[in-house]
């Protein structure tokens, strides 16, 4: 789709940007190795989409952003909501490089992982460093740091339950997904929301929709690392059943096909927020759309 291509691009740009000016040297090089890799920036983009789908403006090109500045209301939440894309996407990448850590993977997105490259203490240092940067993008305003903020506390919460409590049924699972992935979601999709100014029952609804999307991603990685190999995921394959690290195919004895389904469940469950919010027809609720179908049928 050449309009999600044309914002995935303006958030790469951003993203180089973001990293490319820190100091030191060697910390820039560790941020870049890291963010830099690839990705599919599903977060990201789902922040600049639920921006535009809320009724504020990005612009993605040189011609476009003439046009936007020429109303600074609109150019104001279309500068946010880049920023705030690129800060979520630092923030899932720091956490990426603690889990690599957890899980001794020495493979990312087809890449060395941050660890493997430079080691355990630059790895961390590494993860400090891009939340830092990510928070600095979310500094200008206080709505976006609480949505951050509580995300992370979730995050963390989720990763403390994944190493300590390990879920044994599929409804602690399932709050471990919301925790894990789908709080990270909610908050993109929320920071979009914020961008635009949207009042807070749309702010809300945007949330539940991408907290859905997040977990019906999580169901849906889960199985992959079951049943995919790892030259199709760009990561090594059977981590979890290795690791002995929670998985809803672990705690449940449902089959893939079922599994699926669960996955599809949430992801109508996201569609039904999508729809109370009564959107206006356009490529970025087009887009929102698809993307909580996609989560489910992905292949990586």
């Amino acid at each position: 789709m050449e309009y999600v291509e044309a914002r995935r691009a303006a958030i790469e740009q951003r993203i180089t940007e973001a990293v490319g000016g820190v100091e030191p040297t060697e910390l820039g090089d560790q941020l870049e190795h890291v963010v830099l890799a690839g990705g599919k920036r599903v977060r990201p983009t789902l922040t600049v989409l639920v921006c535009e789908a809320a009724g504020g403006a990005v612009w993605t090109g040189a011609a476009e952003a003439a046009a936007v500045r020429e109303n600074a209301a609109l150019s104001a939440g279309g500068e946010d909501a880049l920023d705030y894309a690129v800060g979520v996407e630092l923030v899932h990448n720091a956490s990426l490089v603690v889990d690599d850590i957890i899980d001794r993977s020495e493979l990312r997105r087809g890449s060395a992982s941050a660890w493997a490259e430079y080691g355990y203490g630059p790895g961390i240092v590494a993860s400090d460093g891009l939340l830092g940067e990510a928070f600095a993008l979310f500094s200008r305003d206080p709505r976006a740091m609480e949505c951050v903020t509580d995300s992370l506390v979730e995050l963390g919460e989720g990763e403390a339950i994944e190493l300590v409590a390990r879920p044994e049924t599929e409804r602690e699972y399932m709050e471990l997904a919301r925790r894990k992935t789908g709080a990270l979601f909610r908050a993109a999709a929320e920071l979009g929301a914020i961008a635009a100014d949207a009042d807070g029952r749309a702010v809300e609804r945007f949330g539940e929709y991408a907290e859905r999307v997040g977990v019906a991603f999580q169901i849906r990685d889960d199985v992959l690392d079951a049943t995919a190999d790892s030259d199709a995921l760009g990561k090594p394959a059977g981590v979890d059943e290795a690791l002995d690290r929670p998985s809803i195919v672990q705690v449940t004895d449902r089959s893939p096909d079922a599994l699926n389904r669960l996955a599809g469940e949430q992801s109508e469950r996201a569609l039904g927020a999508l729809a109370e919010l009564e959107l206006p027809d356009g490529e970025a609720k087009d887009y929102l759309q698809y993307l909580a179908e996609f989560v489910v049928e992905r292949d990586a």
